[in-house]
């Protein structure tokens, strides 16, 4: 419950001290997992002092345990070892200091480690952490490489002295970290995320020279598998360890079997670039000077031809068939002409010879009542009607006699 203070009524430190553990009396017991970071068997003490610590975060708590609960498991837990304890917080009021008292102490075995990084794979996996579209392509020429590696360790002799053997002007942000134990993962972490942050650096190299299972926990450690999941820059897993693969090969853009893979399959050889362009070089050139000679070949075929040689021959040759046909063109027209001409002066005879006129001319006349109708029979007339004649060379007005 809240306690009501105030400047002029403030509590004592002891009576802080007691609510406090009064509070944390009330609690019960807890199994914690944590790594053990210091550990202090003083000899004929009945109490072993060690601390737990986070392997994920920066965080330790103190425990204390009777000696006979720490000597059932003391040959196989040291230092660094990750264990499972079954404790009961406790509050030393005089210092007012926080601690666990344990009552079991188990050591987490490998098996166990395996199954629960399986686990954690799968969980990682179905969010997609591990997926290929993901995967970002490293450059061809990284200008700067950030390298997290042991200070002063193989793996970091073997990226540098293999890259810059490859190609002489790459350049190294080296963050050299501790790579196991209970500070590896933090400061793993923190490196990553400021070489991450650095805009320059076109490419990460986190390696290590191999080692055990448990030493090799950090690079599965979920904490760093997010931090590289987030990372924009292409990161390469260089850890150098084949049997049991760490998390983070599978969430790296690339992983590289050993440090000195990971040089070679970052940073190009100069040498055989050198090489390469030269080869294509090469090729362009073979390329060029085929294409420039097929090219002069079928010129020299287009211009042996004879219209090339002597444009006007074909012209020469074609000016007496256009004559000819020319020639034959105008008598075949003459000839239609001629014959369209006789045609229409027979056609024409035979018209005038059948025309109305040409029978008024040979003697008869047209007979036309008033209203212009031509007489064909007798009896289409009356007495004393008039009548129109209708002759060759003109018309008069006759009258019906009965």
């Amino acid at each position: 419950m809240a306690l009501s203070t105030s400047p002029e009524a403030p509590l004592p430190v002891g009576e802080v001290s007691r609510l406090i553990g009064g509070w944390i009396e009330r609690l019960g017991a807890v199994w914690v997992e944590g790594q053990i970071t210091q550990l202090s068997r003083r000899p004929g003490a009945g109490v072993v002092f060690l601390t737990l610590r986070d392997p994920s975060h920066d965080i330790s708590v103190s425990v204390t345990c009777y000696r006979q609960v720490f000597d059932a498991i003391a040959d196989v837990v040291g230092e660094g070892a990750r264990v499972v304890v079954h404790a009961k917080p406790e509050w030393y009021a005089p210092r007012g200091q926080l601690s666990l008292r344990a009552a079991e102490i188990r050591p987490v075995g490998v098996g166990e480690l395996l199954a629960r990084l399986e686990q954690l794979k799968k969980t990682l996996a179905a969010e997609g952490l591990f997926a290929a579209e993901r995967k970002k392509p490293l450059p061809f020429l990284p200008q700067l490489v950030g390298l997290v590696c042991g200070r002063a360790s193989a793996a970091e002799r073997d990226v540098l002295e293999n890259a810059r053997h490859r190609w002489p002007a790459v350049r190294f942000e080296v963050r050299n970290v501790p790579v196991q134990g209970v500070h590896a993962v933090p400061q793993v972490v923190q490196a990553v995320k400021e070489l991450d942050s650095i805009d320059d650096v076109d490419v990460i190299i986190v390696a290590r020279g191999g080692g055990s299972v448990e030493d090799l926990l950090p690079f599965s450690d979920e904490q760093l598998v997010r931090a590289v999941a987030s990372c924009r820059t292409p990161v390469v897993s260089a850890i150098g360890h084949e049997p049991d693969t760490p998390l983070l090969d599978y969430v790296a853009d690339l992983r590289a079997s050993t440090p000195t893979d990971a040089a070679k399959k970052v940073v190009p050889d100069v040498g055989e670039e050198y090489e390469r362009v030269r080869q294509l070089r090469d090729r362009a050139r073979r390329c060029v000077r085929a294409l420039v000679e097929r090219e002069e070949r079928g010129l020299a075929h287009a211009l042996a031809r004879p219209c090339m040689e002597d444009p006007h021959r074909g012209i020469a040759e074609r000016e007496d068939h256009i004559a000819s046909v020319l020639d034959r063109g105008r008598r075949t027209l003459r000839h239609l002409l001629d014959r369209a001409d006789s045609e229409l002066t027979h056609t024409h005879a035979r018209v005038v010879a059948l025309s109305p006129a040409a029978t008024l001319r040979r003697g008869y006349a047209v007979l036309q009542k008033a209203d212009g109708h031509v007489v064909r029979d007798p009896g289409e007339v009356t007495a004393d009607e008039a009548l129109r004649a209708r002759v060759a060379e003109g018309e008069f007005t006759v009258r019906v006699d009965t």
